[in-house]
């Protein structure tokens, strides 16, 4: 009897190992596409890429939004972590603002719908992902006036709505120009330092 139950209890739990691996598989290939297409890909290329078809895809995300937003949050999660560990680990506060833009774009150029979803949260605060990444950047804003290496008046949004802008200039100009972005953004952080003195316009 206790064998009969165990083997029962086997095969219901078969289904759900697949479905998360399932799951998991469409997740992986989502985020791939995603970065090389944006939020405008074709969930049909998702589905062919990962060996399913449409129907396994909407058991797990009835909605293409529902799986864009998903894999976004997981990738944005990621990512956001890697440019706040590049910052931890520069002890100098301008080097920690520094390294924190160079990781934070260089994640850009390689995932376009980051780089979309991105300027979506600056519009929508509600999005999940703005957040964590304006912690990370008032606390390298706040390091950085407490040294006096960043110029009077610049703030947290500044800071943020600079990268935004700066991974803008990453799409536009990664297959022409795939540096370009490396060259404004040490234009952008000379205008930051303190011994621009100049007031700031008013927003």
């Amino acid at each position: 009897m206790a064998a009969a139950e165990q083997e029962g209890t086997t095969r219901r739990r078969a289904p759900r190992v697949d479905a998360v691996r399932n799951r998991e598989a469409i997740m992986d290939v989502a985020a791939e596409v995603l970065a090389e297409q944006g939020t405008a890909v074709d969930v049909r290329e998702i589905a062919r890429r990962a060996g399913v078809g449409m129907g396994t895809i909407y058991r797990h995300f009835p909605k293409k939004e529902d799986l864009v937003r998903t894999v976004l949050h997981r990738d944005f999660s990621k990512w956001a972590e890697s440019a706040r560990r590049a910052a931890i680990d520069a002890e100098e506060p301008w080097a920690a603002l520094t390294d924190f833009y160079q990781q934070a774009l260089t994640g850009y150029a390689r995932h376009r719908a980051i780089m979309e979803n991105s300027a979506l949260t600056w519009s929508d605060p509600d999005l999940e992902g703005l957040e964590q990444l304006r912690l990370v950047i008032e606390q390298l804003c706040a390091r950085a006036h407490a040294a006096e290496l960043l110029r009077p008046g610049v703030t947290t949004d500044d800071l943020l709505l600079l990268l935004v802008s700066l991974g803008h200039v990453v799409q536009f100009t990664d297959q022409c120009r795939p540096q370009m972005w490396n060259r404004l953004l040490h234009i952008s952080l000379d205008g930051l330092r303190a011994d621009h003195r100049a007031p700031l316009p008013a927003e």
